[in-house]
């Protein structure tokens, strides 16, 4: 038997994945040939020491049509890759690649700060940087208090 490091940013992105795929097909209006008009680019979720790493595939896409939006603990990347040119007389036999536009959604770890956020785009890949929030640290409470009230202790 085989002991397996549960890593839990990448069984939560690939829920993520999954389900916006799923919701994605769900919602969006087929073209008759099973696939949906919109898409989503694949993310590479990791963490250091310090920092929570995404890494989107956007190949196509100018830097100017992408957005980037942290609201709620959410982080939201959007944007719309376009058809560059029309091809009326060519011949096409197979449309692999997708078109319009997208959205993809993570949730963040509570307390991730919006200075602590840096994006970098470089070669059609979107990096994102997250500074891990300080983990809360737990609070001694006292008990009791320290002022004795009056008779309590002679009445039986």
């Amino acid at each position: 038997m085989a002991l397996v490091r549960w890593e839990p940013f990448r069984e939560l992105a690939a829920l993520q994945n999954e389900m916006s795929r799923w919701m994605s097909g769900v919602s969006a209006p087929g073209n008759g040939n099973g696939q949906s008009s919109s898409w989503l680019p694949a993310v590479d979720v990791w963490e250091t020491e310090k920092e929570l790493v995404l890494s989107f595939d956007l190949p196509g896409i100018p830097e100017d049509k992408i957005a980037v939006e942290l609201d709620d603990n959410v982080l939201t990347v959007s944007g719309e890759r376009e058809r560059t040119s029309e091809h009326s007389h060519e011949r096409f036999y197979r449309f692999e690649r997708r078109y319009g536009q997208f959205a993809r959604s993570v949730s963040l770890p509570a307390g991730v700060d919006d200075d602590d956020v840096q994006a970098s785009f470089r070669d059609g890949v979107l990096e994102i940087r997250i500074a891990k929030p300080e983990e809360p640290k737990p609070r001694r409470i006292e008990i009791g208090s320290k002022q004795t009230i009056e008779g309590s202790s002679s009445r039986k």
